[in-house]
């Protein structure tokens, strides 16, 4: 049977009723929408087309000869469990609604369609849920694709340009420097390289150049004899021997003492190293990695860094760049960290939650990106990450404190809304504005019943106040309406 892709860029629906003056009519507004439209006539039909030429969308007539809206929704939902079914009835009830919204319907509508503008809602609003899955499960199919190269997640000029240089140094045995702030994924870039290549079967060696007691450093990298010093009760090989054949990574390299500088410029020249209390020289051959988020060449001119060293070093650059300057891959590094700390869920980001987290300026780059997004799975509903689940600093990021454009409209949100965008879907304002006609139709038709608007709506309570204050609607529940919660 054949699949949805994404690469089926416009969304293609299936009517189904027995009155074909239906039929043409939910056609019409559906081709008007840009739909492509197919019919059929009964639910064995219906059944037998999807098997050929599966929707993303399906329109069903509750009441028909053979088969039930109810039983052909049942049919649906196995053989396709990823195609949105809404019924229609001209005999609307709420419990009707409920039965079939267990069974797996996006919701009913009524007939006659009066007016017509009603209908041609009723299906933007679902063809726009249809696209969110779409584009969920595309980002899913990318991530685990070659823009995910050992968590280097993007789809910007700047990350694929990093991308690229990984693919040309990883059989390398040039040293090479790669330069970034805190938290742009510096060591996931050196492990590319590594992993990617020729050295994969080898050692990887990391060594935080920072967090290293200065006065064991270099027992650390080259390793001691038995008593070379107070509690040095027996020989232990170095970091640098550990890696023999692999890849040895220096994080943080500007912090490494003067003294130790020159040694470790020794083992990139002799391939030697010799451990503390050793008369022996040790033949290693590793590939050296560095790292840094200081300014080498400015070190090096004040006497802070070996200028040997730093053009010893500085053979290759890679350069990481910050979060801020490649903002349109913010949507799918969300996306990549939702996957791993609400796995399975189909939690999102809420459309002004995801333009707060692309205005704001990251300075602690996918790293702060990373702590925000577990931060909101903790403190969120568990459906949707909205504004109130960011941090204070970044709910109120305005775009006039960045250092360059913001392409809120642009690139960042087209990677969340590009296959919206690109099959002319509505646009965040229309959304927005469908998203306030759905609420005060639902509330209504519930009759202010809060706990039913929010599960026929798909969303929290806690959700369902928010935009409800949002969208500044109001209006009085139910007797009792408190208490009516569906199971």
């Amino acid at each position: 049977m054949n699949q949805l892709t994404h690469e089926d860029l416009r969304i293609r629906l299936l009517i189904v009723d027995d009155e074909q003056s239906i039929r043409k009519l939910c056609a019409t507004v559906g081709e008007a929408l840009g739909f492509i439209c197919m019919e059929a006539e009964s639910g064995d039909s219906a059944l037998a087309l999807l098997e050929e030429q599966p929707a993303h969308m399906v329109l069903s007539d509750m009441v028909m000869p053979h088969m039930s809206g109810l039983e052909f929704l049942e049919k649906v939902k196995k053989l396709l469990p990823r195609t949105e079914v809404a019924l229609m009835t001209g005999h609307g009830s709420i419990e009707t609604a409920v039965q079939a919204m267990k069974l797996g319907a996006y919701d009913y509508i009524t007939k006659p369609f009066s007016p017509l503008e009603e209908l041609r809602l009723f299906l933007r609003r679902m063809a726009e849920k249809v696209r969110l899955v779409e584009e969920n499960e595309f980002l899913r199919q990318r991530m685990d694709s070659e823009t995910a190269v050992h968590g280097i997640v993007g789809s910007s000029a700047k990350i694929q340009e990093v991308l690229r240089m990984v693919s040309r140094l990883k059989d390398t045995r040039t040293p090479v420097l790669i330069f970034g702030e805190s938290g742009t994924g510096k060591e996931l870039v050196a492990r590319a390289m590594h992993y990617r290549g020729a050295f994969a079967s080898r050692p990887f060696v990391a060594v935080d150049c920072g967090s290293l007691v200065p006065t064991l450093i270099e027992s650390e990298l080259f390793g001691y004899e038995r008593g070379a010093f107070t509690g040095a009760l027996k020989s232990k090989v170095g970091l640098f021997q550990s890696a023999n054949g692999g890849t040895v990574f220096l994080d943080e390299i500007g912090e490494l003492p003067l003294e130790l500088q020159a040694k470790l410029l020794r083992v990139l020249q002799e391939k030697e190293v010799r451990p503390v209390g050793s008369n022996q020289r040790v033949k290693v051959d590793v590939r050296i990695m560095a790292a840094t988020n200081r300014d080498l060449e400015a070190a090096y001119k004040v006497g802070a860094f070996r200028k040997d060293l730093y053009f010893r070093l500085n053979v290759v650059t890679v350069h990481v760049p910050g979060l801020r300057e490649r903002r349109s891959d913010i949507p799918m590094l969300v996306q990549w960290f939702l996957e791993r700390y609400a796995p399975g869920t189909d939690l999102r980001v809420s459309n002004a939650a995801m333009k707060a987290l692309i205005q704001y300026d990251w300075p602690g780059n996918v790293r702060e990106l990373e702590n925000c997004v577990e931060r909101a799975v903790a403190l969120g509903d568990g459906q949707l990450i909205d504004l109130g689940d960011l941090p204070p600093a970044i709910a109120n990021a305005s775009p006039s404190s960045s250092t360059m454009p913001v392409p809120v409209d642009g690139a960042a949100m087209d990677a969340t809304a590009g296959f919206a965008s690109r099959t002319g879907a509505p646009t965040s304002t229309d959304l927005e504005d469908i998203e306030r006609a759905t609420i005060q139709r639902v509330f209504e038709q519930v009759n202010g019943d809060k706990a039913l608007a929010g599960r026929m709506l798909g969303i929290s309570r806690a959700t369902l106040y928010r935009k409800l204050k949002r969208y500044n609607i109001s209006g009085g529940s139910a007797p009792g309406a408190s208490s009516h919660t569906l199971q």
